[in-house]
């Protein structure tokens, strides 16, 4: 079934934002909890706002079906997007069957990730997300494992080579895989970190630091 409520530049339950709208895509806001503890983080140095949307989600994480509301009328939007103050994949089986409800109703479905779900899970993740997420956008942020725990400061042993590897399976089920780095960050290399998404036969994105949203 469509669904069908009145656009809104964001939708709150329980005074948290869980849908919230930038350049035309809607952005659903599924979780804050991390893999990484990112340096360079608003929300790790005391700011949960993303262009005047307050992100904090206190208490219960949202439910699936009030996530499915948040999305707002398809008609009004470019895409969906799973993103936030937070890694989506750490609520995985949420995020599909969202996606899932959204196939063929929404123009396109990205996942905004750190590209840690199968370190997380144990398992290859990636078939999951064919025929229901048209596009991944995964933080690289680094030409190499130092440089990447320095300042992205993983949680879990392994997490540089599990991007690299998430970003290679993910390019047969997904259809847009684009690897990102933040331009700006002390040691970061821009050109050999879209090298390596060239190597990887993905796309790449430069950010800017401090950009958010």
């Amino acid at each position: 079934m469509r669904v069908r409520v009145p656009f809104m530049d964001e939708v709150r339950f329980d005074s948290r934002v869980v849908g919230y709208t930038l350049r035309g895509s809607r952005y659903l806001n599924i979780t804050n909890r991390c893999t990484l503890r990112c340096a360079f983080c608003p929300k790790f140095n005391g700011e949960w706002t993303v262009r005047d949307y307050n992100l904090r989600l206190r208490g219960e994480e949202p439910a699936t079906d009030d996530i499915v509301v948040a999305v707002g009328d398809p008609d009004e939007i470019d895409e969906v997007v799973f993103c936030g103050l937070g890694e989506p994949t750490l609520r995985l089986y949420t995020l599909i069957d969202v996606a899932a409800r959204l196939r063929g109703e929404v123009p396109r479905v990205r996942v905004n990730t750190d590209g840690l779900a199968n370190l997380v899970y144990g398992r290859d993740v990636t078939p999951d997300f064919e025929d229901i997420v048209q596009s991944l956008s995964v933080s690289l942020n680094a030409q190499d494992e130092a440089t990447y725990n320095r300042h992205c400061r993983p949680l879990l042993p392994g997490a540089y080579d599990a991007v690299l590897d998430f970003a290679r399976r993910a390019r047969e089920f997904v259809p847009e895989v684009t690897l990102t780095a933040i331009d700006g960050l002390p040691g970061v290399d821009i050109d050999a970190c879209r090298k390596i998404a060239d190597d990887l036969g993905v796309g790449f994105r430069r950010r800017v630091l401090g950009v958010v949203g």
